[in-house]
């Protein structure tokens, strides 16, 4: 038996960013407004021309320069993302092609804002199975391209990015317990009955367009609390652990009353809550990554963490997944 070793990790944003009081020249809100409800200063938006595979790419290389790792060593790509560059093919093979490799497998997995820990699971079996020896998981998204600029009560709340983890599947010596490194377990569920609470109104097979997505707030809010809290629990009971034994919560990005609840929940004090969604927003499958990049760059995230990433997303669809780091 294998166990999946998280070795880098990297990240990008565009580099234009739009403020809250650029956005209340556009659509009839404010900066209090906005900070508010959601904790949301700015968010960075891609350029004209700027897909969510060279987001994800730029991400990916860097990952795998602080990995130490070469690309053609990778057999394995999984990106998770609701706004690939097109229909088909999958985005994760423009970024196999964009690193230069021409073997291993490359396939995207959509579950939203969920997208990543789904992604992260997937690989995880693989490496656990022994299929991979080295795994490229990438969350990226350019969510401006489906946002009606019109409608405040969505087009406030998200962002673009990615961000990426190399893992590396290493031998387990003896029986697994929580103090091994590595991915300890992912947690995944769905209930599509919920879907008109957060969807896009378009689709290939549909209205043979993009569409916009549309959003009711408050029920995603109600069901996020809990259904990310359960995530949570049975990470922990899968794993013989309490919340007192988890030093970081890495949690998706959407909201920051949600983000708090949460951390609250785990008993973690703030500055042990890894916090981005007042500068990024909400990136959806890319805030997972963007989040935990940037606490192990400024190192916050030691060797020998315990980290609790969660996240809910359309669908909907929600999960978590347990990580020593």
């Amino acid at each position: 038996m294998f166990r999946s070793l998280v070795t880098g990790c990297g990240a990008y944003l565009p580099s234009q960013v739009v403020t809250n009081a650029d956005l209340s020249k556009r659509v009839d809100t404010d900066d209090a407004w906005i900070r508010q409800r959601t904790g949301i200063c700015q968010r960075h938006i891609a350029a004209e021309g700027e897909m969510t595979s060279d987001l994800g790419l730029a991400a990916a290389k860097e990952a795998l320069a602080q990995a130490g790792v070469a690309a053609d060593a990778i057999d394995l790509i999984v990106c998770a993302t609701s706004t690939p560059d097109e229909t088909f093919p999958a985005t994760a093979t423009r970024i196999q092609y964009g690193l230069g490799m021409a073997g291993g497998a490359a396939f995207d997995v959509q579950a939203v804002c969920s997208g990543f820990v789904y992604g992260l699971s997937v690989a995880d079996n693989f490496l656990r199975s022994g299929q991979a020896s080295k795994a490229l998981v990438i969350g990226a998204e350019t969510f401006s391209r489906i946002l009606d600029w019109e409608d405040r009560s969505t087009c406030v709340l998200f962002g673009d990015g990615a961000g990426a983890v190399v893992l590396e599947g290493i031998k387990q010596d003896g029986p697994a317990n929580g103090k091994d490194r590595g991915i300890l377990s992912t947690h995944l569920y769905s209930d599509g009955s919920h879907h008109d609470a957060l969807y896009v109104d378009g689709g290939p097979s549909s209205t043979q367009s993009v569409g916009h997505l549309r959003m009711e707030g408050r029920e995603v809010f109600r069901h996020a609390v809990v259904r990310m809290a359960e995530a949570v629990d049975a990470a922990l009971e899968a794993n013989g652990l309490t919340p007192g034994d988890v030093d970081w919560l890495v949690p998706h990005q959407a909201n920051i009353r949600i983000i708090e609840s949460m951390g609250k929940r785990l008993n973690l004090p703030s500055d042990r809550v890894v916090v981005t969604v007042d500068r990024h927003a909400n990136t959806s499958a890319a805030s997972i990554p963007l989040a935990l990049n940037e606490a192990v760059g400024d190192g916050r995230i030691r060797s020998g963490d315990l980290l609790m990433m969660e996240a809910m997303g359309g669908g909907f669809t929600w999960g978590s997944a347990l990580v020593r780091w």
